[in-house]
């Protein structure tokens, strides 16, 4: 089921070479799909949304729209287990993003020079929640909460509708919980084309965030510049780092819980100890075949995942570093000791009892991660992806005539002197 690789300085390369090119560039197919769509809802606005729900959800629903009250209703009439679940969980990421909240500051001189920087939430975001049977309550969490907790003043959500023309219910209620403002029944590229440009129906955002299918994803690419988007995100990833100490059961149940998520997902076991990585293999035979998802596993676990057997910890964390994965446990002994060297993951997951789940759902930090290797310079979505910064200055006569000479010679040095006629004509 999965490729046992020893790492040889050339093997491992050679796979993490394949695994770069395994989402590939955008069919261009879907980029002229995509294209066609966005300029038709810019030009069009409701009517062509409409067109595009019939023609890819199957229904048109008699609101677009969902009112406040089917969402109260969604809330009051789901079940008492699951909404606790999501108070719970709520609880834990909003103290977890709580703590990332930056403040506004000015810093007044002597000369009475006053500079500063002002922080404040962005007017409006719009959140893409995938809807039907991949539907995703925890999203609606790990994108409001932080959004509100940011000071955003309005959220609005889109879902496709299901096949009835309806909402997801689990969706509502997780909306209601988190204080999303409005929501409508609409998804994919021509969800996110009405966010960005805005028509009839649904207002206009200033950044769209959430997962979403190819032609979701392709549509932020294109229309990022028009809005801001949190990040193009590619297949799920995971990579586990072992050692003789580790579980072979508990790593098996960690691979499996993200190469159910697609077929072009990854899931890595990088290992200095090959008896684990021969008890892995078994265990995952083993545990996948009571799992719904087998055969999306199956497939996925043998195109795009590896067990890769190292000759020390140091080659396995520079391997890590080097993939820089979506999701990184560390079942390492002492795992703490490590974490100061694993500079490349989305997010780390320490210990024998952090499973990848424990993120997606409950822990507080935040799920939406860069994917494909970007962890080497993205972050995870946060407080700080819903706010605006502004700086601003302040200064007296005498302070500017203390400036005058240095900035007046910078300017001419570039060439431009009507930058510097706009100091010296003050003078």
């Amino acid at each position: 089921m999965l490729t046992k690789i020893v790492a040889d300085g050339k093997s491992e390369k050679e796979f993490l070479e394949s695994l770069k090119n395994r989402s590939g560039e955008v069919d261009k197919k879907v980029t002229d799909i995509v294209s066609d769509i966005i300029q038709n809802v810019k030009t069009r606005g409701d009517e062509a949304v409409l067109e595009y729900t019939l023609k890819f959800d199957g229904k048109i629903p008699s609101s677009i729209e969902v009112s406040r009250e089917e969402i109260n209703d969604a809330l009051s009439s789901a079940d008492e287990e699951f909404v606790n679940a999501l108070l719970n969980a709520q609880e834990n990421i909003a103290d977890f993003h709580n703590r990332q909240k930056q403040q506004s500051f000015v810093n007044p001189m002597e000369n009475g020079v006053m500079m500063g920087q002002r922080i404040r939430g962005l007017n409006r975001v719009g959140i893409y929640v995938p809807g039907g049977t991949a539907a995703y309550p925890s999203s609606v969490l790990m994108n409001a909460i932080p959004a509100k907790i940011a000071g955003v003043k309005e959220i609005i959500m889109v879902t496709p509708p299901t096949k009835e023309g309806k909402a997801n219910p689990d969706i509502l209620v997780a909306a209601a919980i988190c204080g999303v403002d409005r929501v409508f029944l609409l998804g994919g590229a021509q969800a996110v084309a009405a966010l960005a440009y805005g028509t009839y129906t649904v207002p206009k955002v200033d950044k769209i965030v959430g997962p979403g299918n190819i032609f979701v994803a392709t549509a932020k690419k294109l229309l990022f510049g028009v809005v801001d988007i949190d990040m193009i995100a590619g297949p799920s990833e995971i990579l586990v780092l072992a050692d003789e100490t580790a579980n072979p059961k508990y790593i098996a149940a960690d691979l499996m819980s993200q190469a159910e998520h697609d077929v072009l997902a990854s899931s890595i076991l990088v290992t200095t100890c090959e008896q684990i990585a021969d008890e892995t293999i078994k265990e995952l035979k083993i545990q996948s075949e009571t799992l719904s998802r087998k055969e999306i596993i199956q497939k996925s676990l043998t195109d795009f995942g590896a067990i890769i057997v190292c000759d020390s910890t140091a080659r396995a964390v520079d391997l890590a570093n080097e993939l820089a994965p979506e999701h990184l446990e560390v079942m390492l002994e002492n795992p703490l000791e490590y974490l100061g060297r694993l500079d490349n993951a989305g997010s780390i997951f320490l210990g024998q009892y952090a499973p990848e789940p424990l993120g997606d759902y409950y822990a507080g930090p935040n799920h939406v991660l860069p994917t494909s290797g970007t962890a080497r310079f993205f972050s995870p979505l946060s407080v700080d992806s819903f706010i605006k910064k502004t700086s601003y200055i302040y200064y007296t006569e005498d302070a500017l005539r203390e400036a005058h000479d240095d900035i007046v010679t910078i300017a001419e040095r570039e060439g431009l002197t009507a930058h510097a006629n706009s100091i010296k004509i003050r003078f």
